[in-house]
């Protein structure tokens, strides 16, 4: 599909650069392609959904994953460099973009960090070019591995807001919790699964007196959520792997929820794209563990969600591109177009939306 379906004005003003304040205050806009668009909020969530149906957090827990250091080279000054991580490879390497990339070669060192000499170990962080690829992107080869690296980055790495909230403002102490949802608890994403931003214990508590059950799978959201589609078309846009996990207990439980004609809930887009890439073609999911790639747009056949919970996304992004396939195009665009001129709060700081799924036109 063209690339420019999927664009529309956003004011500058529609962004938001902080939460709402407390955080399960945020608005709450119900998409259903059969009824309409209904204005409410993420509080209102247990009584629009049914007992027996199932929401499926991810747990991902955010990374301070935007390094700052040097390149070395004999003889030259150190050049500024800033690398994102975005995908784990190996005990010891990480797949990132680095700015500026066009000079970096394989084989380069760069220093993360604030020392400078061998002096100052743990102030620092050393490694290895071991390869580069396309728009930036490098796999960084790092001197430690493991849980040693694990320490070393969370002490000199920068909690990796979105480019849309870094570019105006800086982090600070307050984006440590506003950034992390009260679930997280398995460390590796470089961006929130920011639809679970809105829960709170409360939330959790009343969903669970309404009669809802509770699961979560993980996926390491990588900086590749963040890309703009650069493509005229839909098929040539190519989506960076992130690294999933659906342990067997947790297929089976949601199977069942079907299976006695409850609804699976993907709260966020992240738990969406989990859920279909352990889907067989029968809906029925199985374990899953290692990378998805998975892109979803108009035409694509949902098989095992059955209702989203997700924010507002970008123009021109693989997100609206999802959410389009999910409640049809027309729908979204009517949805975004009412949450602008009814000043909902957009992007990962933003309000949210409850999204329910287009009628069917194909046959089994």
């Amino acid at each position: 599909m063209r690339v420019d379906l999927f664009d529309f004005d956003l004011p500058e003003t529609s962004i938001a650069l902080r939460p709402a304040e407390p955080r399960g205050s945020a608005r709450l806009l119900v998409v259903d392609p059969g009824s309409g668009l209904a204005d409410r909020r993420v509080a209102d969530l247990p009584g629009l959904l049914r007992p027996g149906d199932a929401l499926v957090f991810n747990d991902t827990r955010v990374i301070p994953a935007r390094l700052h250091g040097l390149r070395l080279r004999p003889g030259a000054p150190g050049q500024r460099m800033e690398a994102m991580l975005h995908l784990r490879e190996a005990p010891d390497c990480w797949r990132a973009f680095a700015r500026p990339a066009k000079r970096l070669a394989a084989g380069d060192r760069i220093r993360f960090g604030t020392g400078t000499d061998a002096a100052c170990d743990l102030a620092q962080l050393d490694a290895t070019v071991a390869a580069k690829g396309e728009g930036g992107e490098v796999v960084l080869r790092f001197d430690l591995a493991g849980s040693l690296l694990d320490e070393r980055i969370a002490a000199l790495g920068i909690l990796p807001l979105p480019p849309y909230i870094a570019g105006k403002r800086p982090v600070d102490e307050r984006d440590a919790a506003d950034y992390q949802t009260v679930y997280a608890r398995e460390p590796g994403a470089v961006a929130a699964p920011t639809a679970g931003l809105h829960v709170t214990e409360d939330l959790l508590a009343a969903l669970d007196a309404a009669g809802l059950e509770r699961h979560h799978v993980t996926l390491h959201v990588g900086a590749g959520t963040f890309l703009p589609v650069k493509a005229e078309d839909t098929a040539e846009h190519r989506m960076h792997a992130e690294i999933g996990h659906i342990d067997a207990a947790t297929a089976d439980a949601l199977n069942a929820v079907r299976a006695r004609g409850g609804r699976v809930v993907a709260v966020g887009t992240t738990a969406l794209r989990l859920l279909e890439s352990a889907a067989d073609e029968t809906g029925c999911l199985h374990p899953f563990a290692g990378p998805t790639e998975i892109f979803i747009t108009p035409g694509y056949r949902f098989r095992a969600v059955d209702a989203l919970m997700t924010n507002f996304h970008l123009p021109r992004s693989t997100l609206f591109m999802l959410v389009s396939a999910f409640s049809g195009l027309d729908t979204m665009r009517a949805a975004y177009a009412h949450a602008i001129a009814a000043g909902y709060r957009f992007y990962s700081y933003g309000d949210a939306s409850l999204l329910f799924p287009a009628a069917r036109t194909d046959t089994p």
